[in-house]
């Protein structure tokens, strides 16, 4: 199983074509993907016509869905940022750090295309096939 971010749907759904979307387009009913409920809404607020949006919103059905936070989570997101704050990173979004403690915690690898995820990965030992 791996989690896809929306960095790397966002690029899928507009047909770019990245070592990322490369992957992910081999790896679409071969391998279990988990779409969580934080990337789902990245990528769904995204959409800007109607039938796109629609047709998207149907893809959850044949993945993974997962939700991605709860109280316990949460927690362990806060501390997972104040852990990079103390080292001199400040993340660049608090939904990465959500979606890669996600990741952590449920030792999942996360494919995405966002260097914001970098240092996470580096301090944090979120595994990646970035």
């Amino acid at each position: 199983m791996i989690v896809v971010d929306s960095s790397v749907w966002i690029d899928y759904f507009n047909g770019r074509i990245t070592k990322q979307t490369n992957l992910l387009d081999s790896l679409l009913g071969r391998e279990p993907i988990v779409v969580g409920d934080l990337i789902l809404t990245e990528v769904l607020q995204g959409f800007r016509q109607e039938s796109d949006f629609k047709k998207a919103r149907e893809l959850p059905g044949c993945l993974m869905f997962r939700p991605m936070l709860g109280k316990e989570l949460a927690i362990k997101c806060a501390e997972n940022y104040r852990r990079l704050r103390k080292v001199g990173v400040t993340a660049a979004k608090t939904i990465d750090v959500m979606i890669a403690t996600f990741c952590i915690e449920n030792s999942l690898p996360l494919l995405h295309n966002d260097r914001d995820f970098e240092p996470i990965t580096k301090h944090l030992q979120l595994e990646t096939l970035a």
